[in-house]
């Protein structure tokens, strides 16, 4: 069965977007290039939320995407990609499937149907209304050394504590910290 990753870049003070979903201040390099590489060889799809969903097919699918850097943007345009939305009617970049229904029990089924993990970028909201499941299996947040003072928060919503468990960290050459949890569901 596959595993639900959350992956997302943050801020020191717990922002994954600056204000009108600004993403300038990703402290991005060839090493943290190499990893995301990595990453999305590892995987089998991609679930999004609707801003991040139109966010990520805005970029991906262009000719600045493709030249600048050609793997990732290969990677990102032939990934499945499942698209969580109630208010979209259709989704059209490469690979994509819109999903109406209940997220929790379509994301049930994803993982049932595959041995490769998927991943979760951004999607602040759906990783909010996720965290009353046992469905996120792992959160891998990359604290980037800003504070951006005002911004989306990572997490919204959220009605209950859950504990994590430290499973791993990273750290980069250029002040990235990669910091890899596993829920303690139930503890």
């Amino acid at each position: 069965m596959a595993k639900l990753i959350v992956f997302n870049l943050a801020t020191l003070d717990g922002f994954f977007e600056g204000p009108n979903h600004d993403l300038s201040w990703h402290n991005v390099d060839k090493e943290f290039n190499e990893f995301a590489i990595e990453n999305l060889n590892s995987i089998c799809g991609l679930v999004f939320g609707r801003v991040t969903y139109q966010l990520m097919a805005s970029y991906w699918q262009t000719k600045q995407a493709l030249e600048n850097d050609p793997i990732v943007a290969a990677k990102m345009n032939s990934l499945p990609k499942y698209v969580i939305s109630k208010t979209l009617d259709k989704v059209e970049w490469n690979n994509s499937k819109l999903i109406k229904g209940n997220a929790a029990d379509e994301i049930r089924k994803l993982k049932r149907s595959s041995n490769y993990d998927l991943d979760i970028f951004g999607s602040g909201k759906l990783i909010s209304s996720l965290m009353g499941t046992d469905l996120i299996d792992e959160f891998r947040i990359m604290i980037n050394p800003i504070i951006l003072r005002k911004g989306t928060p990572l997490f919204t919503n959220i009605n209950e504590k859950l504990k994590l468990e430290l499973i791993n960290t990273r750290s980069f050459k250029n002040g990235n910290l990669l910091l890899s949890y596993k829920p303690a569901y139930g503890k």
